[in-house]
């Protein structure tokens, strides 16, 4: 869930580039920020009958939240008499190094400086511990970041051998229309119930059917990307479910709006405008190279 928008948020943001140069005064800050959302988390204690999902969906947050804050939740296991703590929504907390700024934070997590200034109190100073709203929890969000050493979370491709690509990313001419369309991923030519794998690490946000994708599974993963998997003729994977790189999550089908067997394959990025679809070609090297080879 994004964060709520507040007065404090409204106001920053309608001045570009502020929040980066100036900080407000102690004044201000006490009359527009809110506390930092780490001072703001609530206590719950694990009851008979509680699972990851229940709890999740009780705070409206996603599995993966409840695992960054709670590391005792991590291996599976919801034991009963447990406190755990809960944000007010869905993000993570790191720890930063000395030096680290705002706009250090802003360029690693893809997200606005100024949500992240609000969202922590509006300090000068970036604290030791900080929250990052809306990025999914990875084992590797729990270790130092720092700025400017950015890895790619994508590091397999999404069928067991490479495929030709039967339609690539970006601007297209529809063969049946004549029409010039935006394709939002690549379709990967496969035979039917061929494996499905991740691309890597990360946690299942969807996994059923939907509309024009038809079996649909869809992994948030570190780094704000998310990696979407469409056309499936079957589905191995449940949402909130943690799977490692090269985790098989279906098999290739043609359900949704294609009549023949093909793996449709997107990489979206977290933005201010929601999930923003990129070219996967940027993320997975051997997606790059069979585009320069078309």
């Amino acid at each position: 869930m994004a964060p709520e928008v507040s007065r404090a948020m409204v106001s920053i943001a309608s001045s570009p580039n502020a929040l980066v140069s100036q900080v407000p005064s102690a004044s201000e800050e006490e009359s527009l920020c809110p506390e930092p959302v780490l001072s703001r988390l609530t206590r719950h204690t694990i009851a008979p009958g509680d699972t990851l999902d229940s709890i999740a969906q009780q705070y409206n947050l996603i599995p993966a939240t409840l695992m960054g804050f709670n590391p005792v939740l991590r291996n599976g296991s919801v034991p009963v008499g447990t406190e755990i703590v809960i944000p007010p929504y869905n993000g993570i907390q790191v720890e930063v190094p000395s030096g680290t700024t705002w706009r250090n934070l802003a360029e690693i997590y893809n997200i606005r400086a100024d949500a992240l200034f609000e969202v922590n109190g509006c300090q000068a100073e970036v604290p030791n511990v900080v929250f990052v709203p809306g990025v999914n929890w990875s084992p590797a969000e729990t270790t130092t970041t720092s700025p400017g050493t950015i890895s790619n979370p994508l590091t397999g491709y999404p069928l067991p051998e490479i495929a030709p690509i039967l339609s690539a990313y970006g601007w297209q001419l529809d063969p049946t229309s004549g029409e010039v369309i935006f394709r939002s991923g690549v379709d990967l030519q496969a035979d039917a119930g061929t494996p499905v794998l991740a691309v890597g690490e990360g946690t299942i946000a969807f996994a059923g059917e939907q509309g024009d994708y038809g079996n649909l599974v869809v992994i948030n993963h570190s780094q704000g990307l998310q990696t979407r998997y469409a056309q499936l003729d079957s589905i191995s994977v449940e949402t909130g479910q943690r799977i490692q790189a090269g985790t098989q999550i279906g098999t290739v089908g043609s359900t949704g709006s294609v009549t023949s067997p093909q793996l449709h394959f997107e990489v979206r990025s977290n933005s201010e405008l929601g999930w923003v679809a990129e070219d996967p070609g940027e993320y997975v090297q051997n997606i790059r190279t069979a585009q320069q080879l078309r």
